[in-house]
């Protein structure tokens, strides 16, 4: 009998090791997965949420697929990140210490793109860098009238139509608004902000900077 029909079954022995060994428990695989810092997707992911809520606060009034992603990936993400330094607090506060720079990313991330987003930095800076070609196109329409775009871009927004009434030129914006109609406006006098305007029909405004505003047709 040859010494490989007699011998041990290594592959054997080690399929019988995993077949008896005890799996583990929910919370041991908890602790296992809090246990290490946020790695390559986690804070990537983070970063990518935060640059969808960027890209919706630089719409006039928001817009709603990437509000809805943004808000559910937030939320997920935030829900996740708390087990996982609370668990971490209880049981690996050392490896929290050691890869402290990981620990804060995520919050770094989060805070930035809100704060960006309160202050309303993205919607300003895409309202300017597309000023010159949306006055452009003001300059090519009469008053008052309205002229469809389906969806021509012009600067860095695409639009619906461009309209002007009483020296108030109105861009309506491809999909922007949550649950109505929206845009920019763009007057050289002052509009009155948060209120039903005479002459304007059911649009509020809302100030950006220098003679811009937001619309939403109410």
């Amino acid at each position: 009998m040859s010494a490989s029909a007699s011998g041990p079954n290594p592959d054997g022995s080690v399929a019988k090791l995993i077949e008896i060994a005890e799996k583990p428990t929910l919370a041991q695989r908890l602790i296992s997965w809090a246990s290490r810092p946020p790695g390559r997707l986690y804070i990537p992911a983070c970063g990518v949420i935060g640059l969808v809520l960027l890209f919706e606060d630089s719409m006039p009034a928001g817009h709603l697929p990437t509000f809805v992603i943004g808000m559910v990936g937030g939320l997920l993400l935030a829900g996740m990140g708390a087990l996982r330094l609370g668990i971490a607090l209880a049981v690996a506060r050392p490896m929290i210490r050691h890869y402290w720079l990981r620990w804060i990313s995520a919050p770094l991330i989060a805070f930035l793109s809100l704060g960006l987003a309160v202050a309303d930095v993205p919607l300003q800076m895409r309202v300017q860098a597309s000023a010159e070609q949306l006055l452009e196109l003001r300059d090519e329409i009469a008053d008052p009238t309205t002229i469809p775009r389906n969806g021509e871009w012009t600067g860095m927004y695409s639009l619906r139509s461009v309209s002007v009434t009483d020296d108030v030129t109105h861009y309506e914006v491809e999909d922007a608004g949550l649950f109505y109609r929206a845009g920019l406006a763009h007057s050289t006098e002052e509009i009155p902000v948060g209120v039903f305007v005479p002459g304007q029909g059911s649009r509020i405004y809302e100030h950006i900077s220098g003679d811009w505003y937001v619309w939403v047709d109410h």
